[in-house]
């Protein structure tokens, strides 16, 4: 991504944008955590730790920036309402950072992750024990 000034050219790095990114998707609510698209990519991060980031995939187009994100949420979280505020908070964030457009932020679930809490306390009243 290159931005033209009348003092020189700004380039950006898609790294750059999927770190912004990364770290938006990972403080939001109901967010548990952030997995590759695909069996080959996941392989890849487990031999090169640090190659990419995980769970998010930038690309521009027309001066447009298009943010991919494949996320695992909180089972029991409303899945429609936090992704459409992930949304949000990556395009506030992003354009606010960059000064860029951001055209599309496409939330894909991978998953859904019962916490501790909620399974132990499931297996405590199947037990017989409050929880």
């Amino acid at each position: 991504m290159t931005i033209e000034t009348q003092l020189g050219r700004i380039e950006i790095s898609p790294i750059a944008v999927a770190s912004i990114a990364s770290q938006v998707v990972l403080e939001s609510y109901g967010v548990v955590g952030m997995v590759s698209k695909n069996i080959r990519n996941r392989l890849i991060e487990r031999l090169v730790p640090g190659a990419g980031y995980r769970g998010v995939d930038v690309r521009t187009r027309d001066g447009q920036i298009s943010i991919d994100l494949y996320v695992v949420l909180e089972y029991g979280v409303r899945i429609s309402e936090v992704a459409r505020n992930i949304m949000s908070a990556i395009k506030f964030r992003v354009e606010r950072s960059l000064g860029m457009p951001v055209g599309q932020v496409n939330i894909h679930i991978q998953g859904l992750r019962v916490s501790k809490i909620i399974h132990e306390s499931r297996s405590g009243r199947e037990n017989g024990h409050e929880g």
